[in-house]
Formats: C-alpha cells, structure tokens, sequence
C-alpha cells in the first residue's frame, strides 16, 4: 500500500435537495450510507455534517455563471481546477467542449500526477463495443475517456473487469451480464469494494466514476433504478466502514439532478460530496467549489 493515497468517486448528477420525501429519493429508499455513518440525510436545511473522520458538505456547481450546471464544464472544472463554465461564457454538456479541449489535455489530474512522479488509474472497464466506437474515430466522449485519449492512456478493458482488475460502471456487471450478453458474474456491492479498496491501496490515485444516478435523474427506469441504487449504497457503505488508514476517501459531483424526481432536468442544487479518512477534514475545508477539487486532491498527496 502506498502511504499516501487518495480514491476518488465521481458520482454523475448529484446535488443536495429538499427534505421531501415526494421528489428527493435519498428520503424513501433508507440509504445506509446516512443512516449507519450520519445522523441525517443530506437536505437544504442541513447541508453539512461531520460523524468521525465522515463528513458532508456542499460544492458550488453554479460558480457563478447563470443557467443550469451541465456535465461538460462540471466535469471539466472539477479534473482541471478551473472554472470551465466562466470560460465558456456558460454551462454546456453533456460533454466537453471542444473549445476547452487544449485546457483538458494540459492540465488534467492524471497528466499532472504523471509529471509529479505520483501513480494514478481509472477503473472503469469499457466493452469491446466502446473500444470499436473509439475505432471509428467518434468524438462524442465523457470527461474521462476523452482524457484517456489524450494521454495515451489505455482504458480498462473486459480482461480486465474478469481478473479483478477493473469495475463496471454499474459495479456489479449486471447490465454487461444481462444487457451486453458477456458471460461474466454479477458480484456482491461488498466484493466490488474490495477490489476497488485493493485497487486504490496501489496508486496515489484512484478514479471510479458511477453515471446512473444521473441516468435515473432524466429518465427514471423505476424498476432497475431501486435494485442500482441498492447496490450503489452496499458498495459506498463497505468502502466507507473498511477504508483504509493512509487513505483518503473523497465522493464528489458535477451538478445536481437525482436529489429531485420532480423534474427530469439537472438542478441548481449545490453538489453532494462525502469526505472520509486521512485528510477529511482538510478536503471538507479546502472544497468550496468544483474548481477546488482537483488542487484540493493534488495538496493532500503532496
């Protein structure tokens, strides 16, 4: 294990909403990571909270450019340390835009702890069809796989996902078992913590980004969402309860959108992120704004 080492979880489309149990899903689904680590759920009227060496707290995502905080410039802001909605003049995703592009491919979190000596991974495992999308020189990509292209760095992969070495985006491979027809196991959340715990305990940094929470948050899909949502709470909760001593968890987001159902669009609710281990509470004091992240990630691994 390194001694110092920091596993990040982005979590797409997460912002802290109203008490209300009609429109916030963290109210009527008893998350455990709340009600075992917390004394209470996250909501407007009680945007932080601090349980040990736990806390939450609330990330400007507007940064103060009108509109609506979209995942392009949310995401750009939080893995480059800027401000990429006030250099763009707005708001825009769902990806990149491609006047950013030569701000990503220089100053990128993985880029910059590559110069610094310090090691890094991206967990997520991609399908053969993604890699064939890649092929055929589409340019339609997330944050982070458009970082991975930039830096020449290869994307993790199905032999990867089988030998332990990577995760699926959905945690458990149920959506690459049973909507991708790869013969693989759908694991326990409790398992895919491990893996990701023993992952991290070999890098400086550790990148796992989660999507359906967003992807619940414009189109709902009621009946998977309540099983995703349950693995997605096991899986926080294990990593939480058995982190390691030298590491430093962080989960942070790029806008809000699954903290309010009334709606399918993103909102303007600040973003939820959960601190936990070594340097808690210099992340929760250092984070005001997603732009903040990434120095505030980098400082801790000095």
């Amino acid at each position: 294990m390194t001694d110092n080492s920091v596993l990040m979880i982005f979590i797409d489309g997460v912002g802290i909403g109203e008490n209300d149990p009609a429109k916030n899903p963290f109210f009527n689904n008893n998350f455990k990571i709340f009600s075992n680590l917390f004394s209470n759920v996250p909501h407007s009227n009680n945007l932080y909270e601090k349980s040990g060496n736990s806390i939450y707290f609330p990330v400007d995502a507007c940064m103060g450019v009108e509109g609506i905080p979209q995942s392009g410039t949310g995401q750009t802001s939080i893995f480059c340390g800027i401000n990429a909605a006030k250099i763009l003049g707005k708001h825009f995703g769902p990806f990149p835009h491609t006047t950013l592009y030569p701000l990503i491919k220089e100053r990128n979190i993985f880029k910059e702890l590559t110069v610094k000596g310090l090691k890094s991974k991206f967990v997520n495992a991609y399908p053969k069809m993604f890699f064939d999308y890649l092929k055929a020189g589409k340019q339609r990509l997330s944050f982070t796989t458009l970082t991975s292209v930039f830096n020449g760095t290869p994307l993790c992969n199905l032999n990867d996902l089988r030998n332990g070495r990577a995760l699926s985006a959905e945690i458990d491979n149920y959506r690459w078992r049973n909507k991708l027809n790869y013969n693989l196991p759908v694991i326990k959340p409790k398992t895919a913590a491990k893996r990701l715990i023993k992952i991290a305990s070999e890098n400086n940094f550790t990148l796992f980004e989660y999507y359906l929470t967003d992807h619940f948050g414009h189109l709902r899909h009621q009946d998977y969402m309540e099983y995703a949502i349950n693995v997605l709470d096991l899986f926080l909760l294990e990593i939480l309860n058995n982190l390691p001593r030298e590491m430093t968890f962080i989960l942070c987001s790029d806008h809000g959108n699954f903290e309010d159902l009334s709606n399918k669009s993103h909102t303007l609710n600040p973003s939820l992120c959960i601190v936990s281990g070594k340097h808690s509470q210099k992340l929760a004091e250092s984070i005001k704004s997603l732009e903040h992240i990434k120095s505030s990630v980098l400082e801790i691994l000095k």
